[in-house]
């Protein structure tokens, strides 16, 4: 089975309610009843992802360093939109900022097959900042958001019609 490309383009981002992490990996399910608000005007959706840290140890009579993985870190990820002042998505950010919640959120590809449904992914993430950038005469005014991921990173696949 070759693999089939897709373009960023036409992913969306979304933020939930606030969300605590349960102690437990989270699953789809624990996304099904969430009511979402697309945030607009998008222009980087950032990177994801886990990343295992490094433990080592250093073994005298071997002259060897050992190694193991730690605990896993999803990192964190810079989400740039064009701001817009009355985007309710841009809003919502701006307003988990204030606070000290975890909140839900959705990055939804644009993979569809042809009547199917597109990829997923589901996390919760503290949103660290959300400044305005400016820069010189010819640009347009950013939103930059700092999201740092709490949580697992829920995968769900594109599937079919019917499947």
């Amino acid at each position: 089975m070759s693999a089939r490309l897709f373009a960023t383009a036409g992913s969306k981002l979304f933020i939930g309610p606030a969300k605590a992490f349960t102690g437990t990996d989270f699953t789809a399910s624990d996304f099904t009843s969430t009511t979402w608000t697309e945030i607009g005007g998008t222009t980087n959706l950032g990177a994801t992802g886990d990343t295992a840290e490094l433990i080592t140890s250093t073994q005298i009579s071997d002259a060897r360093v050992r190694k193991m993985k730690g605990t896993r870190n999803a990192g964190s990820a810079t989400i740039v939109c064009d701001v817009s002042y009355d985007d309710p998505g841009q809003l919502a950010l701006i307003a988990a900022e204030k606070t000290e919640d975890s909140y839900a959120f959705k990055l939804q590809f644009n993979d569809a097959p042809a009547g199917g449904t597109p990829s997923i992914r589901y996390f919760v993430a503290l949103v660290m900042g959300a400044s305005e950038e400016l820069n010189e005469a010819n640009n347009i005014a950013k939103l930059n958001v700092t999201l740092e991921i709490d949580s697992n990173i829920v995968r769900v696949a594109a599937a079919a019609s019917g499947g």
